[in-house]
């Protein structure tokens, strides 16, 4: 099976040969023993380790192996199933809890794109059947118009990437906080919790449907932790706030998604 990245550093088609991606330019990149490939070149690098940490990677891991967000999973899941494409693209795959989900749905080639080197290694070691690439997501080593589908799960949204890596027609799958998601636990560092509102389009795209899933969890205090530390506001609790979360027990908790379907417009 022939992969579709191209060089960071030169954006030409990286050939397989041996274990190891090289382009006509002779840059090469080796794949890791766990399978995936590192293009992500240092001068794309924003700090030493980007991307999310080691300790957010395995609070995520521990939270989503207890199926809590399964329901959303399935979801992405269902929404690829009836595509019928070639070339899917997760952009921000994580640890490819959704990535896994979407290629058990699909016969197409699953791509999932993480900056986190961290989040990528656990995945391709634990998900074989996907690709797996150390990148950024802002600048995705594929060429232009190379996705029939881009998901995006609670990652950062580049309208000018998106528009690159899309084909006329291509499928665009938004996956955002719905407007109550985790409201109980941001009263604890939020004087006034504002609700979220959804993703508008973005450029070249148009929206065709939106679900909104909502579910209510009862807690303990692990899964709590967990659920927070991989969160961008884990670094707003204070000692304080752990404490009192600690002492509460059980937690009643809010979990609520977008998703959000986008077409991208043929090309005038």
């Amino acid at each position: 099976m022939s992969l579709h990245y191209i060089c960071p550093l030169c954006s030409t088609p990286l050939v397989n040969s041996h274990n190891t991606l090289r382009c006509a330019n002779n840059h090469s990149f080796d794949f890791a023993k766990e399978g995936y490939v590192n293009l992500l070149p240092v001068q794309q690098k924003n700090s030493k380790q980007p991307g999310d940490s080691l300790a957010m990677v395995q609070a995520r891991r521990a939270f989503l192996e207890r199926g809590f967000y399964a329901f959303l999973q399935t979801e992405l899941g269902n929404i690829v199933g009836k595509l019928n494409v070639d070339n899917i693209i997760d952009l921000g795959c994580g640890e490819g809890f959704y990535t896994q989900a979407l290629a058990s749905n699909t016969h197409a080639q699953v791509y999932g794109v993480d900056i986190s080197k961290s989040a990528v290694k656990y995945a391709a070691k634990r998900y074989p059947h996907c690709h797996f690439s150390v990148a950024s997501i802002s600048q995705a080593p594929f060429n232009s118009q190379f996705a029939d589908v881009l998901v995006s799960v609670f990652a950062p949204l580049f309208s000018h990437e998106l528009a690159r890596l899309a084909k006329p027609g291509a499928t665009l799958i938004v996956a955002s906080p719905g407007p109550w998601h985790l409201k109980e636990l941001k009263s604890y560092i939020y004087a006034t919790v504002n609700a979220h509102t959804p993703v508008t389009a973005p450029a070249e795209f148009v929206q065709s449907s939106q679900t909104l899933l909502t579910k209510q969890l009862t807690l303990n205090f692990d899964d709590v932790k967990n659920l927070i530390m991989m969160t961008p506001f884990a670094w707003k609790f204070r000692p304080e706030h752990w404490a009192a979360l600690e002492a509460q027990g059980e937690h009643d908790v809010t979990l609520s998604f977008y998703v959000t379907q986008y077409t991208k417009t043929a090309v005038a």
